[in-house]
């Protein structure tokens, strides 16, 4: 089983290449990364968190489970919301556990690619799985939650990771 990478591993501040090959490792790849979410008590997961510089990830937020490939993002309604976000990558010290901060994020999304087996996926969203679409997509080109907090939030965020 993988692991989740940490904040300061040079794999999530690296933007991920296309996925060219919809096979059976694909598959297994998608399926286990489930299964590290899961384990975490994540709600989604991104390649690169778990060494994989793939553009793909899987999300379970909002009665919503789904996963997609070389993703495209759309801001539909670029109102800004700021809630508590956190990131299995960015753990704290003492805890282990995500360290959350309030974080702007659009307020509707719509999220295009493929899935497992090639085929066009499109999926509108608001609310937590618009905000967990946006975190996801953001891992996909070497970003972090903390890269849009303001740069005091950021420097103590990052102080209580490991």
């Amino acid at each position: 089983m993988r692991e989740i990478r940490y904040v300061g591993d040079p794999v999530l501040r690296t933007p991920a290449e296309p996925v060219t090959d919809f096979d059976r490792e694909l598959r297994r790849l998608i399926d286990e990364m489930f299964s590290v979410m899961y384990m975490a008590d994540g709600v989604g997961l991104a390649g690169p968190q778990i060494g994989v510089g793939k553009r793909l990830f899987v999300y379970d937020i909002s009665n919503r489970k789904g996963h997609v490939v070389n993703p495209e993002l759309t801001i539909d309604d670029p109102e800004e919301v700021v809630e508590e976000e956190g990131c299995l990558s960015v753990p704290g010290r003492e805890t282990g556990k995500p360290l959350y901060a309030p974080t702007a994020r659009a307020a509707g999304v719509t999220l295009r690619g493929l899935d497992r087996l090639g085929r066009p996926v499109t999926v509108k969203a608001r609310g937590m799985l618009a905000r967990c679409f946006q975190h996801e997509f953001d891992h996909l080109n070497g970003l972090l939650y903390v890269d849009r907090l303001p740069k005091d939030d950021r420097r103590k965020i990052l102080l209580q990771t490991p």
